[in-house]
């Protein structure tokens, strides 16, 4: 199996993406909005199909996702019927199994951080996924949202506790740099929710917290009932809209870049910025026709002679230097940047014309 645990640092969220590797089938749990285009690029360059997203509850600290993913991949939305949320293609309930490929995970009903709470178990009970309901050394409040102490404490007790000891813990948030946690250890250790602790004495302290509520709640909650998908007023975020002026690929590196063949046939459309040094420049690669040379300790300076409003392309032997300009003249305000996939070497490869060769 392909797994890999994805991060938003503005909101603290863990989204996964499980593939079967055979089939290529994937799933992705808990997408977050504005990591839609590094999402898409990981699954295309790992060759995956992206078959369902999966919602372990309605979020309250960000926004979902699932629409977007559904606009650009064609993926279907699960969610619990519970959730009280419009718009999904599946609405699974507790015991229901959510395949793809050869593999599946098996929901789990684990209510008290929300009504609709669902942990995710893989078919071998080697990993969950448990949202908000059990953290590491935490849990997720239970003060909103159909929250209920009890019934997180049964959740927890009854159910994540009565997977293998070894069984992976995969939790939807983690706020100090953690991972991973497993059954044992939070039988153990889990301040809240040990197996030592009483559920008057875990109700008692939940309802004690006192915590403001989450920043983006007022937005994030209506726009998770609905998938994600924005109100019809609303334009697309900025950040998951493609660029237009030509066909570009976003990679999980997080670099717009531009396949040869369309800058060899539209090169006087943009402005190409060769970063190699000069003698490379005019070496046995050769460079682009109306290239000009920029060589990357000197971009900064150089930038200025550049016209914003034109895209830019820049160029490497390889595309790792051209990588690192492309991120700077996006720092320094070009909003149209892209980086020849393969640099020179890809170019002559692919026996496109060049100029300088000494």
């Amino acid at each position: 199996m392909i797994f890999r645990q994805l991060f938003d640092p503005q909101s603290s969220t863990y989204s996964y993406l499980l593939a079967d590797s055979r089939s290529r089938d994937a799933v992705l749990i808990d997408p977050v909005f504005e990591q839609v285009r590094r999402e898409v690029a990981l699954i295309e360059e790992l060759g995956l199909r992206l078959r369902l997203t999966l919602e372990t509850h309605v979020h309250a600290d960000h926004v979902t996702g699932a629409w977007m993913l559904r606009r650009r991949l064609g993926s279907q939305i699960a969610m619990s019927a519970r959730s009280g949320a419009q718009g999904a293609d599946i609405m699974f309930g507790d015991g229901d199994r959510l395949e793809f490929g050869g593999r599946h995970l098996r929901v789990m009903a684990t209510p008290g951080h929300t009504g609709g709470c669902s942990t995710f178990v893989l078919d071998d009970n080697s990993m969950a996924f448990t949202g908000d309901c059990l953290l590491i050394r935490g849990c997720g409040r239970t003060d909103f949202q159909q929250g209920d102490p009890a019934a997180m404490y049964r959740s927890v007790h009854d159910r994540i506790f009565r997977l293998p000891d070894e069984c992976l813990l995969y939790p939807a948030h983690d706020y100090k740099g953690s991972t991973v946690t497993s059954v044992a250890e939070e039988k153990l250790f889990n301040p809240r929710l040990g197996e030592d602790i009483g559920e008057d004495d875990f109700a008692g302290y939940m309802r004690n917290l006192g915590l403001a509520h989450p920043n983006k709640i007022d937005i994030a909650v209506p726009a998770n009932l609905r998938c994600g998908e924005p109100e019809s007023s609303a334009p697309v975020d900025p950040s998951v809209a493609e660029p237009d002026w030509a066909p570009l690929t976003y990679t999980y590196a997080g670099l717009w870049e531009l396949q040869p063949e369309w800058l060899e046939e539209h090169y006087a459309q943009v402005q190409i910025v060769d970063v190699r040094e000069p003698d490379e420049f005019n070496g046995i690669l050769g460079h682009v026709e109306g290239a000009v040379l920029m060589p990357l300790g000197e971009l900064k300076q150089q930038a200025a002679t550049l016209d914003k409003t034109r895209p830019v392309v820049t160029v490497c032997r390889s595309g790792a230097r051209s990588a690192q300009a492309a991120v700077m003249l996006d720092k320094e305000g070009f909003g149209k940047v892209a980086n020849l996939a393969g640099g020179m070497l890809r170019w002559r490869t692919q026996r496109l014309p060049v100029e300088g060769m000494d």
